[in-house]
């Protein structure tokens, strides 16, 4: 399988037991735009069905001004709060 592809079988596995708290680290990480925003409308879909929580990790700025939540940073070993993208 591609990295892709590996990404996406692990992201099905995760959500087969229907968590309450999904932790999600890089979950576009190895996906092309469009297959990104596709997991993300996915992963919201089933936080919303399932009343899970999404804890997520990315670097990726596109998705973070696409799908706003609450944002935290880690500046300096301690944990801030963002009240936007920069």
């Amino acid at each position: 399988l591609s990295g892709g592809e590996q990404q996406r079988v692990s992201i099905a596995r995760a959500l087969l037991n229907k968590p309450k708290l999904i932790l999600a680290d890089e979950p576009t990480g190895n996906l092309d735009p469009e297959t990104s925003e596709e997991i993300m409308q996915l992963l919201i879909a089933v936080s919303k069905e399932q009343n899970a929580a999404i804890l997520m990790a990315t670097h990726d700025l596109s998705i973070i001004k696409a799908f706003p939540g609450r944002l935290l940073s880690v500046q300096e070993g301690t944990i801030k709060e963002l009240s936007e993208v920069k």
